[in-house]
């Protein structure tokens, strides 16, 4: 029934949140195991902290004065690693130097979309490798310009975009929009801009929603929806 039916997914995430690393990793396998159901992922901005500043901050001292001390953040981390591990990443907190800014990340993520959805997913997971896994900071254009020639899009336009204003304005808008919608936490799945998935949810969980709403919409339930 669901074979010849396709579900859009809406991932509200920041490149800087770990738990949207993970739920990235779990919603691919998600997608596998979802069988015949033909899945298309679109990435939407949120940022966790808008006011660090366009230069970033020092990863140790902004992490100290966000949870307090160095034993609750090796805690923290403590938690998350085991985790990412069994998603397949290698986080490398110690690597992280800089906490950045995202916003001129999500321009480009926005900008990634005109080149289809492969080359956004691609870039969404070479982002979430740089930082967590390499220690990059996502925040700099250089590191920006390069993900985004590897990730397929032509970087001279990119290097000649991140400088303006170029979508800025609509990155906040979306972020805003999320918000009124009740997004208050990131990762947030949207399946067919009508149900959200809230969090890293395991890879059955989100399975089992994306053939739900398959089913849904083969059955014209969602027809009309909004």
């Amino acid at each position: 029934m669901t074979a010849s039916v396709s579900v859009a997914i809406d991932v509200v995430s920041d490149v800087v949140c770990p738990w949207c690393f993970i739920g990235l990793k779990r919603l691919e396998k998600a997608i596998a195991a979802a069988g015949a159901v033909e899945v298309h992922v679109s990435w939407r901005p949120f940022q966790l902290d808008p006011g660090i500043p366009e230069q970033g901050l020092n990863r140790r001292d902004y992490m100290l004065g966000k949870f307090g001390s160095e034993d609750r953040i090796r805690e923290i981390h403590a938690r998350i690693e085991p985790l990412g591990a069994a998603e397949g990443i290698a986080f490398d907190f110690d690597a992280i130097t800089v906490s950045p800014n995202t916003l001129d990340a999500h321009r480009l993520i926005r900008w990634a979309a005109a080149n289809g959805e492969e080359v956004q997913g691609r870039l969404v997971r070479l982002l979430f490798s740089l930082y967590f896994e390499q220690g990059r900071n996502i925040g700099d254009h250089a590191v920006l310009i390069a993900a985004a020639r590897e990730a397929g899009m032509d970087s001279a336009v990119v290097e000649t975009l991140l400088p303006s204003d170029a979508d800025t304005d609509a990155v906040r808008n979306e972020i805003a929009t999320a918000s009124r919608m009740g997004v208050t936490g990131v990762p947030c799945f949207l399946l067919e801009r009508r149900y959200a998935v809230m969090g890293a949810q395991d890879t059955d969980t989100l399975a089992d929603a994306i053939r739900q709403v398959a089913a849904a919409k083969a059955r014209g339930e969602l027809d009309g929806a909004q």
